[in-house]
């Protein structure tokens, strides 16, 4: 009889156990990856059903490389590198020689910024293969991330000489000479990884390439940075008088610049400055210049943090109380942008300000006596503004469909408060690429941070 109690309270504690460890919820960055990662989201609000069959873009590629940054993390979860594997491939020719879009053509159409940055999922991809021993498709990605790379540093426009901001970036060539502060996310980092991984082909060629990418930096923050405010405007035209920059500053102070700090452009321009300062040499002269917007990037982020909930509004300089003022906005006789809508909470820049603070403190680029507090509140508050579990998934909310300034054709996009909150295109909705990919790096940071400290 004492026998048969004793097994029946082994019994019962094991099963207790294993119930108790079969209930522990998983890390926020599998939940998301797992729920709208490997499938299930969108991009531009163009629903994707799966990553692995979906198109190059900015957005598909944001979430892969999210995913891989996920597997990097927890390497059994090969499925997510499987995923990402075969977006790759999906997106990319046998030989590595051109990126295809849906009809089998280039995927880089010229002097577009945005179509670069899925290329960092090569980095990653390339290495792994290289240590499989798999050197064919090792080479075909490396040979994907170089035509990227040169396709920006050769081919891509620039603002010419006679011009102020000689040398920067178009964004794309529908806006001509002009920077946007989401360019710096989509063309720096993939040119910075590169020149880490695979530039030391000649140190003239490679110290070159360095100061090219600082010089992007140092030209947005020259022309874009309000000290007083503490913040970059969202874009910048060399020629505010064109017809495409209807929307710019015509006169001084800050001439040419749009008129609103505007979050996700501020959280792509701080992420930007992490991720091409974690490759960054040391010794390169204008790294000390990089580092220097970093921290003021840095300093006024933290300044505009919501204090009760953790996390940044849509329009950063102002709280809920800021709504569309009801009149919208005149452009050559026609009005634009009507509504009353409130300033909100925002889901994806949010979350790349939360990636932003905890990789660079990470890697030892910001202060953590300064920024962990700031960092703590801000994820703590990812989870209770934006996370929502529903029917075993989560899901993320309140995200910026899109946003941007003209070009003439497009004149409901003025770049004013009344756009960034009634715009046609500037539209709240939910599981959206750019929350998603964003909210898993910073999960992944805050999951590495917690393992570091046990």
């Amino acid at each position: 009889m004492k026998k048969y109690v004793y097994l029946l309270l082994v019994t019962l504690l094991l099963g207790a156990c294993a119930t108790q460890k079969q209930e522990t919820p998983a890390p926020y960055s599998q939940r998301m990856v797992e729920s709208h990662g490997l499938a299930d989201f969108y991009c531009n609000r163009h629903y994707q059903a799966k990553l692995d069959t979906t198109g190059w873009d900015y957005v598909s590629g944001l979430v892969a490389n999210a995913v891989l940054k996920a597997w990097t993390m927890y390497p059994e979860k090969t499925e997510y590198y499987d995923a990402v594997k075969a977006f790759a491939d999906h997106n990319t020719n046998a030989d590595g020689s051109m990126i295809l879009n849906k009809k089998g053509k280039s995927a880089l159409r010229p002097s577009n910024i945005d179509d670069l940055p899925a290329g960092n999922i090569y980095f990653t991809l390339y290495k792994e293969e290289m240590r499989k021993g798999n050197t064919a498709d090792a080479e075909r990605y490396r040979r994907a991330a170089t035509l990227i790379r040169n396709t920006l540093k050769y081919n891509h426009q620039r603002i010419p000489e006679g011009l102020p901001g000689t040398g920067g970036f178009y964004h794309k060539a529908t806006y001509p000479n002009q920077m946007w502060l989401d360019g710096l996310f989509m063309g720096s980092p993939i040119y910075a990884q590169w020149q880490h991984t695979f530039g030391a082909d000649s140190l003239e060629n490679d110290a070159q390439s360095w100061s090219d990418i600082a010089l992007q930096f140092k030209t947005i923050h020259k022309y874009t940075y309000n000290p007083e405010k503490q913040l970059n405007y969202h874009a910048w035209s060399a020629t505010p008088d064109a017809p495409d920059s209807f929307w710019a500053n015509q006169e001084e102070p800050f001439k040419g610049c749009s008129k609103e700090f505007w979050a996700r452009g501020m959280g792509w321009y701080f992420a930007a400055l992490v991720d091409v300062l974690e490759f960054m040499p040391r010794e390169h002269p204008d790294r000390a210049a990089v580092d220097s917007i970093l921290q003021q990037v840095a300093a006024g982020v933290a300044r505009w943090q919501d204090k009760e909930s953790g996390v940044w509004y849509q329009l950063m300089q102002y709280d809920a109380t800021m709504k569309g003022d009801g009149q919208g906005d005149t452009v050559d006789g026609k009005t634009y942008n009507v509504g009353t809508n409130p300033n909100y909470l925002e889901a994806s820049a949010s979350s790349i300000f939360t990636y932003a603070f905890l990789k660079g403190m990470r890697l030892g680029l910001l202060d953590k006596a300064t920024y962990m507090p700031v960092a703590e509140k801000a994820y703590q508050g990812l989870l209770k503004t934006f996370i929502r579990e529903r029917e075993g998934r989560t899901d993320i909310i309140q995200v910026c469909a899109s946003a941007g300034l003209g070009p003439a054709k497009n004149p409901s996009r003025t770049g004013t408060t009344n756009y960034y909150l009634c715009g046609k295109d500037v539209t709240v909705v939910e599981n959206e690429g750019k929350a998603i990919g964003t909210f898993i790096m910073a999960s992944v940071e805050y999951e590495d941070m917690q393992h570091q400290a046990q």
